[in-house]
């Protein structure tokens, strides 16, 4: 009798496990929102240094392409006279492994700011490439457009290096350096830096960056705040 229950237990496991294993298969898309002190974008505040709202999504297709879009709240463009308080970007490329160790990622990405009115507009589209080996990437951006509403200024390049080194225990630190070269304005072009640390819990990830930059020359008309200065920024991710 004990042998024959035995026996039905394993065979009913057996028979379970195919479902187990399709209901634990990762699914193409996935989500992510978070709250941030503040939205800097290769090291210059978005938001007047002040906290802002973000969210995304993301689609693994097959054979390394993919599309994602993603949200941020900003200050900017209507600080500089328009008239949008959101960020919209929507990107789409192929990642995958050339060469043992080193992976390739080509993609395009437009950053959309609805109603923006600014002239130039703010929209801006680029296409990038980024090699990663190890815990090491190197990435180019190149404008095909007019960059964030700089005129004359397609053709403007960020190159950017950053590292992700895995400390145990869930911990991440991410070193990171950049430079963005405005077309035709060597006055907005500036390096930038940061260092971030970060932990998962879960679906949570809280993380704490320092970030700067050499330039003055981005100040909001609104408060007069020096949106390139030094600071400390704290965010909460959640993804799912």
């Amino acid at each position: 009798m004990n042998k024959s229950l035995i026996a039905l237990a394993a065979s009913l496991l057996l028979t379970a496990l195919p479902t187990v294993s399709q209901a634990e298969e990762a699914s193409p898309l996935s989500f992510n929102v978070s709250l941030t002190s503040d939205y800097r974008y290769r090291g210059i505040s978005q938001t007047r240094v002040k906290p802002a709202l973000q969210g995304g999504l993301d689609f693994a297709g097959p054979n390394g392409l993919y599309l994602g879009a993603w949200a941020s709240t900003i200050k900017w463009v209507k600080d500089g006279g328009g008239d949008a308080s959101v960020e919209i970007d929507v990107y789409g490329g192929w990642k995958g492994e050339v060469s043992a160790g080193l992976t390739l990622d080509v993609g395009a990405l437009t950053y959309i700011y609805p109603s923006n009115n600014l002239n130039p507009s703010a929209n801006t589209t680029e296409i990038y490439g980024a090699l990663s080996y190890g815990p090491a990437t190197l990435k180019y951006s190149h404008s095909v457009t007019n960059l964030f509403g700089f005129p004359n200024s397609k053709n403007s390049g960020y190159v950017d290096l950053s590292a992700g080194f895995d400390l145990g225990d869930g911990l991440m630190l991410t070193p990171h350096v950049g430079y963005q070269k405005v077309a035709h304005l060597s006055a907005a072009s500036y390096t930038d830096y940061s260092l971030t640390l970060s932990k998962t819990f879960g679906m949570w990830t809280p993380s704490i960056a320092v970030v700067n930059t050499d330039t003055d020359a981005y100040v909001s008309p609104v408060g007069n705040k020096d949106l390139g200065k030094s600071g400390v920024v704290l965010a909460v991710k959640a993804a799912f």
